[in-house]
């Protein structure tokens, strides 16, 4: 640590992280979003399995659809929560104590779901999970994002944004391995407790961000991150990032998600390893996807590669639900260039939200940009459950008529500031 002078008085300028202590932030940010993934992952492939069990002679297919809409949209409520909050919590107590306490969030919370008799119980335990998997987000981009120079942000922002759908994949791998039945689905969320001895390591070992440590230093004291954010001159900003998180959240829960549970209603009965098989083949387009997203920011500019990924999505994402269908030879490829587009991205997220705000409420604007999209979610998913019920379970016409929120992204990007990495060493 070193003394400068700033605004009129001696406070502290940190040194910038080691080599060996910059990867260690990034592998530990990797690590809570992957499991971020996982849990993100989980009710696709399982809620069918989960809901025959705990329904059992009065499960339908109806209602099959109905508690998977419920469940997620828990997940997302919680996550809408904990992302704002424990956001907030990063940019006042330190990025390393809020990422510690969100994974231990969705560890602890996801282990109990083993135990659960009802299906009431698993909804409330959801929403609890989702609290620490909204946090984990925006303080793990904004670790990482302080924690390492300009020239390397885009890849870490990309490993960021392919941490998620890497752990979607993994547990993919698992329940193709290892199927998850209406006999046999427990033990997928006791495996879901094993994070909790990351939290652990973050909380004693991880070192905090120099930039966050150095901002701490020349504040007398913070002033309140979301007041800042809902007033000039970064309402703004704040608004649009809002909107620039909502459009990919919505698409990908509203519609993308439900690949899963119609390829599991088609093919499930005959092939019951074909769901994780399904969400296998997108979790693995989307990994490369949400790497290479930040890349195509990088090189084609933010504003014109958002553009091209909405177009795309909203393609793919429609066409997926109605010029093919599961067990349909070319299916699976279409599933996988549809997890490819669309979860572009989610690599272009974490490179561009970290630049539209300064380091006094980075945590706090990156977690409202990104989180308050799963309130957004809650609703579609929620609308989605509606049209499906309404269309008498018709999943493939649900996720076309949902798919269409993509093109939204077209127009709204074009009120986005353009933004480069110096943006985050100039504030």
């Amino acid at each position: 640590m070193r003394l400068t002078i700033l605004g009129g008085r001696l406070s502290p300028t940190r040194e910038p992280l080691s080599v060996r202590a910059r990867w260690a932030v990034a592998l530990a940010a990797f690590a809570g979003l992957l499991f971020d993934g996982v849990e993100l992952g989980l009710m696709p492939v399982a809620s069918l399995s989960v809901t025959r069990s705990l329904l059992g002679p009065s499960y339908t297919e109806s209602r099959g659809a109905d508690w998977f809409a419920w469940l997620t949209a828990a997940l997302m409520l919680g996550a809408a929560i904990g992302g704002i909050a424990l956001g907030a919590l990063g940019d006042r107590v330190g990025r390393v104590r809020a990422l510690g306490v969100s994974v231990l969030f969705y560890s602890v919370f996801a282990g109990l779901g083993a135990f659960v008799t009802e299906l009431p119980q698993l909804l409330f335990l959801r929403f609890l999970v989702g609290l620490g998997v909204g946090g984990v987000w925006p303080n793990a981009v904004a670790l990482t994002q302080e924690s390492w120079p300009a020239s390397s942000r885009t890849m870490v922002a990309g490993l960021m944004g392919c941490a998620i759908n890497t752990g979607v994949l993994g547990l993919s791998q698992v329940a193709r391995v290892r199927p998850i039945t209406a006999d046999a689905w427990r033990w997928v969320f006791g495996l879901c407790a094993a994070p909790a001895l990351l939290g652990v390591l973050v909380l004693v070992f991880l070192p905090e961000s120099p930039r966050w440590l150095t901002e701490r230093g020349t504040l007398r004291r913070p002033g309140a991150p979301l007041r800042k954010l809902f007033q000039p001159p970064l309402l703004r900003l704040t608004m649009i990032g809002i909107l620039l998180g909502s459009i990919p959240l919505v698409g990908a829960w509203a519609a993308s998600k439900w690949m899963v549970p119609w390829a599991d209603s088609i093919g499930g009965t005959a092939r019951a390893g074909y769901k994780a098989t399904v969400q296998g083949w997108w979790a693995l387009g989307a990994a490369i996807g949400s790497l290479v997203g930040s890349h195509f920011a990088g090189r084609f500019g933010r504003r014109r590669s958002y553009f091209a990924i909405s177009l795309g999505a909203t393609a793919l994402t429609c066409g997926l639900f109605t010029l093919t269908r599961p067990l349909a030879p070319e299916f699976l490829a279409v599933v996988f260039f549809q997890g490819f587009v669309a979860t572009l991205f989610f690599g272009w997220l974490p490179l561009y939200l970290p630049e539209l705000f300064p380091t006094s409420v980075r945590a706090t604007g990156s977690g409202i940009a990104y989180n308050v999209g799963r309130f957004a979610t809650a609703v579609g998913v929620f609308a989605a459950g509606a049209l499906s019920s309404l269309l008498g379970g018709d999943i493939a016409r649900v996720g076309a008529i949902a798919g269409l929120v993509y093109s939204l992204g077209m127009i709204v990007i074009w009120w986005a500031p353009e933004t480069t990495s110096a943006a985050i060493d100039a504030d």
